[in-house]
């Protein structure tokens, strides 16, 4: 038994203990391990943990539950990615309410070049469907290395699942309980194709009550996860609307396909156009105008000609951001063996050299 692995889990497991609070714990505690030896006087001086906080992780008794679920994950082919850990997904940890652990089963990257959620209404139509269709054919001819994920709930999730695994792009499915058991049962076989290329993902353990709060909260990781959030059909009211919001707050695009006036499950995405939610979109080719993607070999010789002029070590940024892609401050100051307030300097020069954009969470990309 990883002991380790235990008290991370267990600190996930502590009831009315969000991720916030509990990285708040381990910030200024040291380590998981050390939650659980702290006094409740102890526990009081973290902010955020009064007395009655402290007196409910003293007194919860969560270990024995910790200890079955890793021998359960241990069994199943399950990997376990603690927010710290160099596996736990960037771009998901740049989210201020992002999950302490997730569960993954599958064969993913979710550090994947490109991501991408589709989510949309369980009351598919067929303009819906052929939408979706349409975008993962134009991404699998455009030869994108990219990762489509969405819910594996009815309809337009699904529908982004099957026709990613047509074209032979990695999928994952976010779900909103443990990895023990699949809801709806019935997208069982889509699930199981997934996990030969892309896979399921939750912050749920096993045993976890299928609860309708429960699908709600999952909507973060779908957004968080993604560097652009698409909703295709929506009614006025939906869980895709409620992802729509979350990706805005994390700074990321939303994008949605308009419907004709009057159309039930278009009314969703109208709203998020006119209230200024979302951009409008009606095809690939204003998903790559907006995202950046249409990069020419002339674009590149120009940006080329213009590394010349970079010293050895701010080289060293711009060829590492080339290679990966967006990568947090820490990242690129591990990879380049510098201290990070050498790096932040240098990133802002290279900024105002107009050759990289900050984004949030202090990541960053090339332009």
């Amino acid at each position: 038994m990883n002991e380790d692995l235990k008290y991370k889990v267990a600190l996930s497991m502590l009831p009315n203990i969000g991720g916030i609070l509990a990285r708040n714990l381990v910030a200024y505690i040291g380590s998981a391990e050390g939650v659980f030896a702290q006094s409740a006087k102890a526990l009081t001086k973290v902010p955020g943990i009064g007395e009655a906080y402290a007196r409910q992780i003293k007194k919860n008794n969560v270990l024995p539950k910790a200890e079955k679920e890793l021998e359960y994950i241990d069994k199943n082919g399950i990997d376990l990615h603690f927010y710290t850990d160099a596996t736990y997904p960037r771009r998901l940890k740049g989210c201020i309410d992002a999950p302490l652990i997730i569960y993954t089963k599958g064969n993913m990257n979710l550090d994947t070049e490109r991501v991408i959620s589709i989510v949309g209404t369980r009351n598919a139509t067929e303009y819906g469907r052929s939408i979706v269709e349409n975008l993962c054919r134009e991404f699998a001819k455009r030869k994108y290395n990219i990762l489509i994920v969405s819910g594996l709930a009815y309809g337009i999730d699904v529908q982004a699942h099957r026709c990613a695994l047509n074209y032979k792009l990695p999928t994952v499915g976010v779900i909103a309980h443990g990895l023990d058991t699949l809801y709806p049962a019935i997208h069982q076989q889509t699930a199981q194709k997934m996990l030969e290329c892309g896979g399921i993902v939750t912050d749920f353990p096993s045993n976890t009550k299928i609860d309708p709060a429960n699908f709600i909260k999952r909507n973060r990781i779908i957004a968080g996860l993604a560097d652009a959030t698409i909703v295709v059909e929506s009614a006025q009211k939906g869980g895709s609307l409620i992802t729509a919001d979350i990706a805005s707050s994390y700074h990321r695009d939303v994008f949605a396909f308009p419907g004709r006036a009057g159309d039930t499950y278009s009314k969703g995405c109208n709203l998020l156009i006119r209230n200024n939610g979302a951009t409008l979109i009606e095809g690939i080719n204003d998903l790559e105008y907006f995202m950046g993607w249409e990069k020419t070999d002339k674009v590149d010789a120009v940006q080329s000609s213009l590394f010349i002029d970079l010293n050895p070590d701010e080289q060293k940024v711009v060829d590492l951001l080339k290679a990966k892609g967006e990568l947090f401050i820490d990242q690129i100051s591990a990879e380049i063996k510098l201290p990070v307030s050498r790096v932040s300097a240098m990133l802002l020069n290279l900024e105002f050299k107009n050759l990289l954009t900050a984004l949030p969470g202090k990541m960053y990309k090339l332009r």
